[in-house]
């Protein structure tokens, strides 16, 4: 895998700013935020500069139980190439449920949500991955989720989850360690164990970012610093590998560019702790393999950790000890390259990389299921999405099992961050309704849950107060309405002279 160094989230807010950081080898976009035909200049010039850009889409839904859509796989494959990148990222999620699969009506989260730790889920997941996978035209890699609540029934822990996932399909793993500190704090998973899990050697970068608790739930914000328990956590993650990128996440409520080059500073002595103690351990190890060699004499070289986080590779230190590692995968693994990887006594052998063999046909974790096995999951993990996702953005009752509480907050939440984003895709519904945009938004929330994009939202919210007579104040209504008609129609009335000069009219009119 490629070393991608250290890299922040590009954000149109400090797009400047990073362009002026010292130390940034790479940079992340929202691939649904970049046009492939008018990139942002300052992203043409990081990449003419030799930065790294990787498009992170957020709309896939690869956790979904419908097959990934075409066009949204084309829209990613065509930003990767745009960008040069060398390899896209998605999410372990589902975003939509409804529609021809449980024939009911079509539901958009607007967010990303958990999918259950089950076999039908799995089988569900790797089947779109693979589909994915032959869609791109570079690596996937995909990313662990913050999650507010659990599924009830789950048959594996994250870290048993995302080693089959990898093992099944060859895909990249992001890991969000900010993410692992959410579902510690959210539902008591800890993330040395889910760490220890997880197939290490899979890992294509890392996520870091901050957040903030309430109530005893764990908000994952992107809008905060990133707290301490999360740069533990990195740590952690870097005393067992050395992570091919780390990247800092932040999607709002920006700091100055000060702060967001402190934080880098800091998540660097994190990773810099972490590969000390890895040195430390493989030293011992290689200590261990001869007769009479004392590990306490080569922990004077373990500064070599300190180097290798840098980007120094760790150096001839680390011979030795890489050495020895192989020494013991031989033992664990049958030797390189035979492709057969064991997971202690929890799933026996697991083949990786050909599953079309003879073991292929059959089911369970020594290849892939019957295709009418993975269409059943289908059709049970469909339901339960809808179900779950009906109760949360359109009320219908909490299912069976569910913490009634989370669902709650979860729910609040997901109406909240629709409010915000509505908000900055339509900036003028806030202008226009002052105030009251926030409590008008919430209470149309409640009973229109979202069945297509953001902008789609604004405009059917708009629809909803005119035609109820709101706002009460007539110069906003009429201000709101004609908003609402610039944007409706197949091109904007704005953009016709007539127009342009009706509403130049009635505004110089209405200052008279």
């Amino acid at each position: 895998m490629e070393r991608l160094g250290t890299g922040i989230g590009w954000r149109p807010e400090i797009a400047d700013a990073v362009e002026r950081m010292p130390g940034i080898d790479w940079v992340e976009a929202v691939a649904e935020n970049v046009c492939p035909g008018h990139l942002p200049d300052s992203l043409r010039r990081l990449r003419e500069g030799g930065v790294t850009v990787v498009p992170h889409g957020v709309s896939l839904g690869l956790g979904g139980a419908d097959r990934p859509d075409a066009g949204r796989l084309t829209a990613l494959a065509e930003r990767a190439e745009a960008l040069g990148s060398p390899l896209v990222t998605e999410h372990i999620a589902f975003v939509r449920a409804g529609g021809p699969l449980t024939a009911s009506p079509h539901l958009e989260a607007g967010h990303l949500l958990p999918v259950p730790r089950t076999r039908d889920a799995l089988d569900v997941l790797c089947e779109n991955v693979r589909i994915a996978q032959d869609a791109l035209p570079v690596p996937l890699a995909v990313e662990n989720i913050a999650a507010l609540i659990g599924w009830p029934g789950e048959e594996m822990t994250e870290g048993q989850f995302l080693y089959e996932l990898a093992d099944r399909t060859g895909v990249r793993l992001l890991i969000d360690v900010a993410n692992l500190h959410t579902n510690h704090v959210n539902r008591g998973e800890g993330p040395s164990k889910a760490l220890a899990e997880l197939p290490l050697e899979a890992i294509a970068y890392v996520h870091v970012a901050g957040g903030f608790e309430r109530d005893g739930v764990w908000h994952d914000s992107h809008a905060h610093p990133v707290p301490r328990p999360v740069l533990d956590i990195l740590t952690d993650l870097a005393s067992r590998v050395s992570p091919p990128g780390v990247l800092l996440e932040r999607d709002e409520n920006f700091p100055a560019p000060a702060e967001l080059e402190h934080e880098l500073s800091t998540i660097r002595r994190a990773l810099e702790a972490g590969a000390v103690e890895r040195v430390k351990a493989e030293l011992r190890a290689a200590a261990g393999t001869g007769p009479g060699r004392r590990g306490d004499e080569l922990f004077a070289a373990a500064g070599a950790g300190r180097r290798e986080a840098a980007g120094g590779g760790g150096g001839e230190l680390l011979v030795e000890a890489g050495a020895a590692r192989q020494e013991g995968a031989r033992s664990v693994t049958g030797g390189p390259g035979t492709g057969a990887v064991r997971r202690g006594d929890e799933t026996g052998a697991v083949r990786r990389g050909d599953e079309t063999g003879a073991a292929g046909a059959t089911r369970g974790a020594f290849g892939r299921p019957h295709q009418e096995e993975v269409d059943g999951a289908r059709q049970r993990l469909a339901l339960a999405q809808a179900a779950l996702l009906s109760a949360l953005v359109a009320g219908t009752p909490v299912p069976e099992g569910f913490d009634r509480v989370r669902i709650g907050v979860q729910a609040r939440a997901l109406a909240a961050k629709r409010a915000d984003v509505v908000a900055k895709v339509a900036p003028e519904l806030p202008v226009i309704l002052g105030d009251g945009y926030r409590t008008a938004f919430l209470g149309y929330a409640q009973t229109h849950p979202m069945t297509s994009g953001y902008r789609r939202d604004a405009l059917t919210f708009a629809e909803h107060l005119l035609s109820t007579g709101r706002p009460g104040d007539t110069g906003a209504r009429r201000e709101l309405r004609d908003w609402w008609l610039d944007r409706s129609g197949p091109a904007p009335r704005s953009s016709r002279p007539a127009h342009r000069l009706a509403r130049a009219t009635r505004r110089v009119l209405s200052r008279r």
